[in-house]
């Protein structure tokens, strides 16, 4: 669906008062209506819905940023604040593979709700009028009272958990043999709930507990990812990339011995290695300089600990014009969710995962009218499939040095935001 042809959209953006906890502010409880990008306190919520744009395939990407691009380009826009994330807005998530049924979607919502760097404001988007000025009270919805707290049970997905080590089992010998390099394999586990939960509930306890991560939720995709695929402003990009991981003991003095080895660990340089590579290279056809460190960082999480590598670069002049949802589409997959090379990686995952990813491990996250945006890679994440059921996903890098056991260990490690924040 689309705004029909004769109307216009109209935007207007005005600054207000520090609008308190965004994630407070969605008036839904349902996951499935909420919309939100947050980090540390700062980022976007949408409230209602003006338009969607569903795609699918091969040009699950390029359709959506098409579509975008001529629903912006005749806007009326009034924008008071003219900050990232002000004037009109979309919010995205889009499927793993082009085979998934899943496909992608740009959701366009009536109100917008922001804040950065100390600075308020709401965003309202209409069909051919412009909103009428008011005050945030005014121009925000009711919220709905808080649903109880709900309890769960989880149990395993597509595989169970024995059979998806004698999957990891079969991908390494695979790469022993030398076709290739790294493989991710994912799982997945469904979670049932004994009562409908909220939103406000699951995305804030997200949001709190994993800070440096972005909290996201999309047409029901849902979840607080550390990796970055993409951030372009103002020409400039910058990415995260995360590629080893070891899980964290709750005790200081052993989890800093644990950095130690993770910084050391060969296994989990090669794996770092390959994803920073396959980043920069898939950067290399549009833009004119990369930097990054020679050395990677460790991300310390509340429930594991990554090696981490920031990477910018600066987009070509004939590129300039490359919204930042066109550049994570140039970037997906990256060898951090896929494996190197990326291509044969993705033919080992899908005689092997034998699974659906649906938008797990693919791009999601906003973008405004001139193209600057920020899109994350769907990790730590669960897709809601009802009103009390949610498929929960976690995947590891598996290379010749793997151990089935270990990534299985590894892959519970990385459930466990979710299913905290769900139980």
């Amino acid at each position: 669906m689309s705004l029909p042809l004769a109307h216009t959209l109209v935007a207007r953006t005005v600054e207000v008062p520090d609008v308190g906890n965004l994630l407070d502010l969605l008036p839904s409880p349902d996951l499935g209506d909420a919309l939100s990008w947050v980090r540390r306190g700062d980022g976007l919520i949408g409230i209602g819905e003006l338009t969607r744009f569903r795609t699918a395939g091969d040009v699950r990407f390029s359709d959506a940023d098409a579509a975008w691009s001529d629903l912006v380009a005749g806007a009326v826009v009034r924008d008071a604040v003219r900050l990232p994330g002000t004037g009109p807005v979309c919010f995205g998530s889009f499927a793993f593979s082009r085979h998934s049924r899943a496909g992608g979607v740009l959701v366009v919502p009536e109100i917008v709700v922001g804040r950065r760097d100390g600075v308020s404001w709401v965003t309202t988007m209409t069909a051919g009028a412009l909103a009428p000025a008011g005050d945030a009270a005014d121009l925000l919805p009711r919220v709905a009272p808080m649903r109880p707290a709900v309890g769960a049970s989880f149990a395993d997905g597509a595989l169970a958990r024995a059979d998806w080590q004698d999957s990891v089992r079969e991908v390494i010998d695979v790469i022993r043999s030398g076709a290739v390099g790294k493989v991710v394999m994912a799982r997945d586990v469904i979670a049932e709930l004994d009562g409908e939960p909220d939103a406000r509930r699951v995305l804030g306890r997200l949001s709190q507990d994993y800070q440096s991560c972005w909290t996201f939720a999309v047409d029901g995709m849902i979840g607080a990812t550390p990796e970055l695929l993409v951030r372009r402003e103002r020409g400039l990009l910058s990415s995260r990339v995360l590629a080893g991981t070891i899980q964290r003991t709750g005790d200081d003095e052993s989890d800093l011995a644990r950095a130690g080895s993770l910084a050391r660990s060969s296994k989990d340089l090669e794996e770092h290695e390959f994803a920073v590579d396959s980043l920069t290279a898939s950067l290399g056809p549009f833009v004119s300089s990369t930097s990054a460190p020679e050395t990677p960082s460790v991300l310390h999480l509340p429930n594991v600990m990554h090696l981490a590598t920031d990477v910018t670069a600066v987009l070509q002049p004939e590129h300039a014009s490359m919204s930042s949802l066109a550049v994570a589409a140039a970037l997906h997959p990256t060898a951090a969710v896929c494996g190197t090379p990326t291509m044969r990686a993705a033919d080992v995952i899908a005689e092997h995962e034998r699974m659906d990813r649906s938008r797990y491990a693919a791009p999601v996250g906003w973008m405004g009218a001139d193209g600057d945006g920020e899109w994350g890679i769907a990790l730590r994440s669960a897709a809601v499939t009802g009103p009390r059921t949610l498929r929960l996903f976690a995947g590891c890098g598996i290379v010749a040095a793997s151990d089935p056991a270990a990534e299985l260990a590894e892959s519970e490690a990385k459930l466990s935001p979710m299913r905290d924040a769900l139980s």
